[in-house]
């Protein structure tokens, strides 16, 4: 089987197109509590996006927007509009966001962990029907090769291998864009070194598309190709990762020593309009 069997992407696109754009969207909470202020960003195809902020800037709010699993803690999108693919996907079931080849890797992974290496990949195909699954999980192996011998109980493998297992299971459902969420956290240095390699070989091999929510901002910038900074539900900071990389605010905030600061603190800081 070809590689680029793994994903489903319509031919017709190019790289330079945008999978995603967030326009204005806001999330409310319990009908109350405004997590969300009028969010804006892009995802272009083929390309690796990082979401960068503190804690409580509202990242894993958006990747949960996008996946569309806010309801399981009493959230929505009153305003604003998600587009996948240059379809309105704002209220779609989150069901049926993965048939049409989104898919989330949740902070924390989310593995099943009474169920073995081998269920957990058979797991993120649960959409499909064709009679391809088991070659392909073949192909994930091929991916996370320390995975191959490891099919006892999920919940018996290292942290990093439980993260190569939720990546692999993502792969399972044939994705064109991958949301992922903490992909480093918990790992050691090295862990989290080989995982980026394994990402960045993912978008380079399949042409996956991926939307990356992570607290490491050295690394994340190290792979990504555009970046954006989140502060208390906003998106105040953009630009490509290589320039964000050398943006001397970011450097102080999110890359060097020190404690870490607010934008709002920054006089010389001018916060981007974004309405449409």
């Amino acid at each position: 089987m070809a590689v680029a069997e793994l994903v489903d992407q319509p031919a017709s696109q190019t790289a330079d197109d945008a999978i995603l754009s967030l326009n204005n969207i806001e999330v409310v909470f319990n009908d109350v509590i405004l997590v969300l202020r009028g969010m804006s960003l892009t995802a272009k195809r083929g390309q690796i996006t990082t979401l960068l902020g503190a804690n409580g800037a509202g990242k894993s709010t958006t990747l949960k927007a996008i996946a569309g699993l806010l309801d399981t803690e009493d959230g929505e999108v009153p305003r604003g509009e998600i587009r996948y693919d240059g379809q309105d996907i704002t209220h779609w079931p989150a069901d049926e966001k993965v048939r049409k080849g989104i898919f989330l890797v949740m902070e924390g992974r989310g593995i099943v962990q009474d169920m073995t290496v081998t269920e957990n990949l058979r797991l993120g195909a649960f959409t499909r029907r064709d009679a391809k699954i088991g070659e392909e999980i073949d192909q994930v192996f091929s991916y996370f090769p320390r995975l191959r011998d490891r099919n006892g109980l999920a919940g018996y493998l290292s942290g990093g291998e439980q993260q190569m297992l939720a990546i692999g299971r993502a792969l399972m459902a044939r994705p064109n864009l991958i949301l992922m969420d903490e992909p480093s956290m918990g790992l050691s240095p090295l862990l989290v070194k080989e995982v980026f390699g394994i990402i960045r070989r993912l978008n380079q091999e399949l042409g996956i598309s991926i939307l990356l929510v992570e607290q490491n901002a050295n690394i994340a910038l190290k792979n990504a190709d555009y970046g954006y900074v989140m502060e208390n539900g906003k998106i105040v900071l953009d630009g490509p990762a290589a320039e964000l990389a050398e943006n001397e605010d970011v450097k102080e905030f999110y890359l060097g020593g020190g404690e870490r600061k607010s934008f709002k603190s920054v006089k010389s800081f001018k916060r981007r309009k974004r309405w449409l």
